[in-house]
């Protein structure tokens, strides 16, 4: 069971090491010779917004794209 501590600790960490850390979660539950490209490429593009190197949408944009 995930505690609050256990939480409150992680994101408490840098926004690298907490990716290194969704990242390690995600090995330990699926293999990684078993990850698809659309997993692969999801985590990528959530680091990539998490560290700058691309621009994440407003809310508002996000949700005129969905109409």
């Amino acid at each position: 069971m995930l505690t609050p501590e256990v939480s409150r600790t992680a994101l408490e960490l840098p926004p690298e090491e907490r990716l290194e850390l969704a990242r390690r979660l995600v090995e330990s539950v699926v293999e990684p010779a078993h990850l698809t490209e659309a997993i692969e490429a999801g985590l990528r593009r959530i680091e990539e917004v998490a560290t700058g190197r691309v621009a994440g949408l407003t809310e508002e944009e996000y949700r005129a794209a969905l109409r």
